[in-house]
């Protein structure tokens, strides 16, 4: 028996389904039942009736499963794999900065933790952001955390100063508009798809500034054979898979979060024997957490 069949039979035996995050290794987004962004794989942790759920991803994402999912078993394979952005930013922090805008409502970018989440007002994704933040009158005061490019991009949309935290993603930070002028004049017509967890620069020379799940949606949309993709690179699996007969180029080759790559097929075929490691979190901050996760998927 092979990994993949050892896999498969252990998901049987413990009631199990596999989620993988966009950004991870393509072998594991093969294996997986369902892969997606953090608001799609939010959903779905909400929604599953296999009694485990293996998370492939991140440690923020395996507590958000767990967070809407408290009865059900949730995994995580590689416990280490961390987040820098969601590290940039603890609760004494957070409480700080509201004790100086006490009027203010937060909005807190999913990519963070459990903590965090628990002092939100209402969390949001790459792909829903500008729908939640509308959602709050106009005149309301607005903290956004961690990501102040996502935050950033959202308050332009809206024509509206937003109260930053300087947290970023490193993966995301690395790409420049100098790389869309090389990757454009090595690829002509080609249009230009990158995240809103990109910079400014970025974001103003891209055509296209999109979620990996709006990515992934517009490219099957669209006529054009060759895509640039201003991402991690680990979406370029499920785009070509989704859309063989297209091109997709990398804006970024280095762009790789180490940390989306800790998690390997033997690592998920020891999380599914071992039952590890189990990811929990405490009523004191799951109830909160909660409150603000629940609030966002209420606003579709």
């Amino acid at each position: 028996m092979n990994i993949r069949e050892e896999i498969k039979s252990l998901k049987r035996e413990r009631n199990a389904i596999i989620l993988a995050h966009n950004y991870q290794p393509g072998e594991v987004q093969d294996i997986a039942d369902f892969t997606g962004d953090s608001l799609e794989l939010a959903r779905k942790a909400a929604t599953v009736s296999e009694e485990t759920i293996v998370f492939c991803g991140v440690h923020f994402m395996a507590e958000t499963a767990a967070i809407l999912n408290p009865a059900k078993t949730v995994l995580i394979p590689t416990p280490d794999a961390g987040c820098p952005m969601a590290d940039m930013i603890n609760g004494d922090q957070l409480r700080q900065l509201k004790a100086k805008h006490p009027s203010a409502k937060v909005l807190c970018y999913v990519n963070s933790t459990a903590e965090i989440k628990a002092e939100s007002d209402c969390c949001v994704t790459s792909s829903n952001a500008l729908a939640v933040a509308r959602s709050f009158p106009a005149e309301q005061e607005i903290i956004f955390v961690p990501d102040q490019h996502l935050g950033a991009f959202t308050a332009e949309q809206l024509g509206r100063a937003f109260i930053l935290w300087p947290g970023f993603c490193p993966t995301h930070a690395w790409m420049t508009d100098e790389h869309i002028r090389r990757t454009r004049a090595a690829h002509p017509g080609a249009p230009v798809l990158v995240h809103p967890e990109c910079t400014k620069a970025v974001r103003d020379a891209a055509d296209h500034v999109l979620s990996t799940g709006g990515m992934c949606r517009h490219v099957q949309r669209r006529s054009e054979p060759r895509f640039i993709i201003g991402t991690e690179t680990g979406i370029l699996h499920r785009l070509q898979k989704e859309n063989p007969d297209k091109t997709f180029v990398p804006l970024l080759e280095t762009a790789v979060c180490v940390n989306m790559k800790k998690t390997t097929l033997e690592t998920v075929l020891w999380s599914l024997r071992d039952n590890q490691t189990i990811v929990t979190v405490p009523t004191p901050v799951a109830a909160p957490a909660r409150r603000a996760i629940e609030a966002m998927l209420a606003l579709g």
